[in-house]
């Protein structure tokens, strides 16, 4: 058993600041479904036909938007850990996006809202709370998704 993260940037300004501003080749990242849809925060309003804020959108949503740089990386897992993983997704669904973390994150404050995401703060405190991974020493709201991929593909396979 396995949990399928996608990493990747789009052809955009502010995924391109991401990028830059973490010294990294991604700039988002989504957890992948048995179905292959994408579950995770996004800020664009009407990306892959949804509202920005946590969301399940179709694999192809970015190809719409110059989506590049896509690695994706398999963490192993048992099936409670898989099933807990989901559960913790499922749950996050419908939350807006967390604009006052990022904010904070480039500022350097620790910023914490569990009711609001953005992209790699919501898939490691997923990864956290299932046990897929251990708890990391960087809060989950300070890890961008280079750190996040870094993490994931020591511990996980990188199957592109």
């Amino acid at each position: 058993m396995a949990i399928l993260l996608q990493f990747c940037a789009f052809d955009s300004l502010v995924s391109r600041f991401i990028a830059y501003g973490t010294e990294g080749t991604v700039a988002h990242v989504d957890a992948v479904d048995d179905a292959g849809n994408l579950w995770g925060a996004q800020n664009e309003t009407g990306l892959g036909g949804k509202p920005s804020g946590v969301q399940i959108r179709l694999e192809d949503y970015g190809d719409s938007c110059g989506m590049t740089n896509r690695i994706r990386v398999l963490v192993s897992a048992t099936p409670a850990q898989e099933a807990a993983f989901w559960g913790f997704m499922r749950n996050q669904l419908g939350k807006p996006y967390d604009l006052t973390g990022i904010a904070g994150f480039i500022a350097g404050r620790d910023w914490h809202d569990d009711g609001a995401w953005f992209c790699s703060e919501l898939v490691c405190a997923a990864l956290e709370a299932s046990g897929a991974i251990k708890k990391l020493e960087t809060p989950a709201n300070k890890i961008t998704p280079q750190e996040l991929l870094l993490v994931c593909s020591v511990i996980g396979d990188v199957v592109k």
